[in-house]
């Protein structure tokens, strides 16, 4: 859709192969000026070698983390029990697992990642905004998933140094030890980035196996120290299963989608690097919904152990894995949670990120520097704060980015299958003045799906710890279904704007 027709558009310089990839002609020259550079260009179809099985081991390792595990335990903490849990986590992979496909087909197609997918609805300048909402909502994830991380390396310090390093003299309210446990995990991490995407490959493929069994050894743990597993099944929903616990599941729902609604914008952003889209699709299915139902499963287990136990449940792994007397037990989970905390943190929120702010100044920020944005606005949103109550975590946090992205989703969606039937111009994607130039490099219409869908979808949330009161009372009756309502509203909104307003204009063979 075009408000203006191109002055002149050039022939097509693209190649269609018999699996329908798409990749520039051979021959041709590569899209260049102030929207592209190295990192945004398409990836030749001869660079698309991801299997199926990597990207199960993607989303093994991502699943597979400390963060996932207090999604699950902290639905314990507040009222559930282990089979309410694990309904709500099982639904909402299932959920968000559909438009992960359907934005995911466009990677392995095109080799495009999320920002340059965005420019085809949002505008080649209009892309901006959801890569910028995007970044900034990754920034407050690396930021949670590095607190994590220097929790572990702060408590697994302390069994070794002793009480020196755990009793260190306290700075904002946290032992200073903990500050600098969080200052070298920041760098780990940083560090590993900078080796690039085949690095990222390579330690997912191993550390997805290595999590798993370390959450079993957790299971096992738990239920020898609660005398057997049937104590971790006996514990009570303090719900039930009538009009208390339906108030909980739906913001519980959309919370738990929230989570996973980042991946499904930028899930581009891995399946560009896709041998296929059996395999994309095949990887993401397989290794999506059935690995975060069983990492559930385990968590919700051991965190009813805990109740057991110790007479509250501990939400916390780390929290839980500081209480062992076995330093070898210990040692080995904490170094488990390290390692989930580095494969999800650096695939799910740094990756992404790095792509959205080198797509704000191409010419200026690379990949690499894009990551280093990522991981110093990290530090500035206070993650500490961010993590410290479950009710906060999964209510406000989790709500507000659910709300938030489900309206881009709804977006692009809308755009890539019904008004371009996943065909799109790949030299257009980086030029003035071509097919998605739009007005100015924006497309007021996406635009104003954003706005309309963000206000409807968050605009009635409580948003308690971060502010007191809800920005407009009146929409507090949509409040509890944030993502569903964002991503509706902004596909059908999207959709009535471009037929009522917008031209079709040339698409490519």
């Amino acid at each position: 859709m075009t408000d203006t027709a191109p002055t002149a558009i050039p022939p097509t310089s693209q190649v269609t192969l018999a699996d329908g990839r798409v990749e520039i002609a051979p021959g041709a020259p590569q899209p260049s000026g102030p929207y592209a550079n190295a990192d945004l260009l398409p990836v030749p179809v001869a660079g698309r070698t991801w299997t199926t099985y990597n990207f199960s081991a993607l989303w093994v390792g991502m699943a597979h983390n400390t963060a996932s595990w207090t999604l699950a335990s902290g639905l314990i903490a507040v009222g559930m029990d282990w089979k309410q849990a694990v309904f709500t986590i099982a639904l909402a992979n299932l959920v968000v697992l559909v438009p992960m496909l359907l934005t995911g087909h466009a990677g392995p197609k095109y080799g495009i990642p999320f920002p340059v997918f965005a420019r085809a609805s949002f505008g080649v300048r209009g892309a901006n905004l959801p890569a910028v909402v995007r970044a900034l909502v990754a920034c407050g994830w690396f930021g949670i998933q590095t607190w994590i991380g220097g929790e572990a390396i702060y408590f697994l310090a302390g069994k070794l140094i002793g009480s020196g390093w755990s009793n260190a003299s306290p700075v904002g309210g946290h032992a200073w030890t903990m500050w600098l446990s969080f200052a070298i995990f920041w760098v780990i991490q940083v560090a590993i980035i900078h080796r690039g995407m085949e690095t990222i490959r390579r330690f997912e493929n191993w550390a997805a196996p290595f999590v798993l069994v370390g959450a079993f050894v957790m299971l096992w743990w738990m239920s020898s120290k609660a005398g057997g597993v049937g104590p971790l099944f006996d514990q009570p929903s303090r719900l039930g299963w009538g009009g208390d616990f339906w108030k909980l599941f739906w913001p519980s729902l959309m919370g738990m989608i929230g989570f996973w609604s980042t991946l499904s914008l930028n899930i581009p952003d891995f399946t560009r690097y896709g041998r296929s889209q059996r395999a994309q699709t095949w990887g993401q299915a397989l290794g999506l919904p059935t690995t975060m139902t069983l990492f559930a499963f385990l968590s919700v287990l051991v965190t009813s152990g805990s109740q057991a136990v110790y007479g509250k449940p501990v939400w916390d792994p780390v929290q839980l894995a500081a209480k062992t007397d076995n330093v070898v037990g210990l040692l080995y989970a904490l170094v488990t949670v390290l390692v989930a905390t580095l494969s999800v943190n650096i695939a799910a929120n740094l990756v992404s990120p790095a792509f959205d702010f080198s797509n704000v100044a191409p010419r200026k920020v690379s990949f690499r520097t894009g990551a280093l944005i990522t991981a110093v606005l990290a530090v500035l949103i206070f993650p500490w704060k961010l993590y410290s109550d479950p009710q906060g975590y999964i209510f406000t946090w989790l709500g507000l980015v659910g709300g938030l992205l489900g309206t881009v989703a709804g977006i692009l969606v809308a755009d890539y299958w019904v008004v371009r039937r996943t065909r799109l111009h790949l030299a257009d994607l980086y030029r003035t003045g071509g097919r998605y130039w739009y007005t100015g490099g924006w497309n007021w219409r996406a635009v104003a799906a954003f706005l309309v869908g963000g206000i409807l979808a968050i605009g009635g949330a409580d948003f308690h710890p971060l502010i007191d009161g809800r920005p407009v009372p009146a929409l507090e009756p949509l409040a509890d279904y944030g993502w569903a309502v964002g991503l509706g509203t902004s596909l059908a909104l999207y959709l009535a704007l471009t037929l009522l307003t917008g031209r079709r204009e040339p698409e490519p063979a």
